[in-house]
């Protein structure tokens, strides 16, 4: 009698399983596409009037065939700025969160106080910068005060990132290293941050992405425009991007193939996009074929 009653309980649990299973594939399925289709999109439109000296070129306000290197070189110019800045203090605050603060009410204000910074809008941290490099320093709008206020919006993220993916990392990974007679910071440092490279590396290339494309930030805490140089190392002149100059092109431009440069410009910014989170990759990869081919010689 029980196993009568059994059976179709197992079959009824197994169809559940599958049917959400095949639920999820299908939610899968359609992100994957509605992706792709957009990247499609962007590509297809960008990418066959799109020439080299495009990247090169400076931007015209009347004539047609204007590039966007002065904007193209800010863009790099303020991530590299700000990647600079958050990286260090983002990784070294995720591995104090996860190594070594003790578990009391400070650190779970600490922990709370960055989730809440990690989900404000980007335009808070533009004001922010706006207020503090144009009101109080009074340096007006610049590629330094860009790099700042995007630094500040990736840290939230690279620390909650960091200390998450060091958290996930086995406690017998530790307990192995520590009984071999390594001290703590050799543990972190040969053993624990190796084992979360991946989890790292994935919030870095996320948050640099992110502000590679930032756009709000750059309005206010950079400017719309450049200093009119393609290689201004200045890190007072205006510091107006990439993201920035496509919002102009497509609402206030005054030339008459701002359609064009505004397709360009989109399929410029996506392939740098996917150029950073691939390079963001390589690492991982090559570690993991070093460790297969280690594998297979021993």
């Amino acid at each position: 009698m029980k196993e009568r009653i059994q059976i179709p309980k197992k079959k009824s649990r197994y169809m559940m399983d599958r049917l959400l299973t095949g639920i999820l594939w299908g939610v899968a399925a359609v992100i994957v596409i509605t992706i792709a289709a957009l990247l499609y999109t962007i590509l297809a439109k960008g990418l066959p009037i799109l020439r080299p000296d495009f990247l090169v070129n400076l931007p015209d306000e009347i004539l047609a065939g204007g590039g966007v290197g002065p904007f193209l070189f800010n863009s790099i110019y303020v991530l590299i700025i700000a990647m600079a800045i958050s990286l260090p203090i983002g990784i070294g605050a995720g591995i104090y969160l996860a190594e070594y603060a003790p578990a009391n009410r400070v650190t779970e204000f600490i922990r709370t106080c960055v989730e809440s910074l990690a989900s404000v809008p980007s335009i808070v941290f533009g004001l922010f910068g706006y207020v503090l490099f144009v009101d109080i320093f009074d340096i007006g709008l610049t590629i330094l005060g860009a790099g700042i206020a995007l630094s500040l919006l990736n840290l939230p993220v690279i620390t909650r990132v960091t200390e998450e993916s060091i958290t996930s990392v086995p406690a017998e990974l530790r307990e192995a290293s520590l009984a071999m007679g390594a001290t703590k910071s050799t543990t972190i440092v040969k053993v624990v941050i190796p084992a979360a490279l991946s989890g790292i590396l994935t919030g870095v290339s996320l948050a640099a992405c992110r502000a590679f494309g930032e756009s709000a930030v750059i309005l206010l805490a950079g400017g719309t425009g450049t200093s009119g140089a393609m290689w201004d190392f200045n890190p007072l002149s205006q510091g107006g991007t990439l993201p920035v100059h496509l919002w102009y092109v497509q609402s206030e431009a005054l030339v008459e193939d701002a359609a064009q440069i505004a397709d360009k410009s989109a399929a410029v910014l996506v392939l740098i996009v996917l150029l950073i989170s691939l390079m963001m990759r390589i690492p991982i990869w090559v570690r993991d074929y070093s460790m297969r081919q280690r594998r297979k010689a021993s």
